[in-house]
């Protein structure tokens, strides 16, 4: 019988909540999803019931009763303060044993382990996508909201203004982040990070199967798919599936393009296979 760790670590993005499986916090995004009438006087948080407000307005309500020492800001709890004390002293307590980088927080410590093993633990249940982090699936649930924000290059919609700048930096020769160790420039700063690894020789994402590591999350995520068998891109015409989209997409050219011509005849065909069978009709 499977087993779960009881360790919460799938926390809800527009909530408090956590929780020790990412199937329960998939399961639980969608209450953030439908109209949620009941919002706070105190902030702009809303909520689908009205017992849910309540319950939060008593968070407005608590004495903030601890105080920091060197700038006089005040906590609820002496968790919250001695996390905000490292944000002087510099403290930085959790190290990953990795590529021995250290942090202030075990949260960040957690997701930081990720760029490491490839893990995307919040997985949004509407699409194929995942992410490492609940900000990024936060991020992706407004791309299924409405795309108020129009390309007037094309016809292309997106949720936020700063998708749409970046869109469309792909129609212009605009290019902000250059490379200072060549002459090569960007359209996003991810581009660049992602190419600046090329003069470092950098590879901070490591297989948890064997000894390799990548540049790139997503060249990880095509390497583990040869530990694990997935091949998560099937042929929607036949019944062969593959490990990269680009394969499939070759794939699927020969269903839609003849590319074995008879030289005896006009008729084309698929597979080289099918054409040596039709070779045979013309011998009799």
């Amino acid at each position: 019988m499977m087993t779960y760790s009881k360790e919460k670590l799938y926390q809800c993005s527009d909530c408090d909540k956590s929780f020790s499986r990412k199937d329960h916090l998939v399961r639980h995004l969608n209450i953030h999803s439908v109209v949620k009438p009941n919002q706070s006087n105190q902030c702009n948080k809303t909520f689908t019931e009205n017992m849910h407000l309540k319950s939060h307005l008593k968070t407005h309500d608590m004495k903030k009763c601890i105080k920091c020492s060197n700038c006089n800001k005040d906590f609820s709890g002496n968790v919250n303060l001695k996390n905000h004390i490292r944000t002087h002293t510099g403290e930085k307590p959790y190290k990953c044993i990795q590529c021995n980088k250290a942090f202030s927080q075990n949260s960040h410590l957690i997701n930081h382990k990720r760029t490491h093993t490839g893990e995307r633990p919040y997985p949004y249940s509407h699409c194929d996508k995942a992410f490492s982090k609940d900000g990024n699936l936060a991020r992706h649930l407004k791309t299924h909201g409405k795309k108020l924000h129009q390309s007037n290059q094309c016809n292309k919609g997106f949720s936020q203004n700063m998708y749409l700048i970046n869109h469309s930096r792909t129609y212009s020769a605009e290019k902000l982040y250059q490379c200072n160790e060549c002459a090569k420039s960007f359209s996003t700063r991810g581009h660049l990070t992602r190419h600046f690894r090329i003069h470092t020789g950098e590879k901070p994402y490591k297989c948890s199967q064997c000894e390799k590591d990548f540049t790139q999350n997503s060249s990880l995520i095509h390497h583990m798919r040869t530990h694990t068998g997935e091949k998560p891109f099937s042929c929607d015409l036949c019944d062969k599936a593959f490990t990269k989209k680009s394969i499939l997409t070759c794939h699927l050219t020969r269903h839609t393009t003849k590319t074995y011509p008879c030289s005896q005849c006009d008729k084309a065909f698929l597979t080289k296979i099918n054409l040596l069978k039709h070779h045979t009709t013309h011998k009799w």
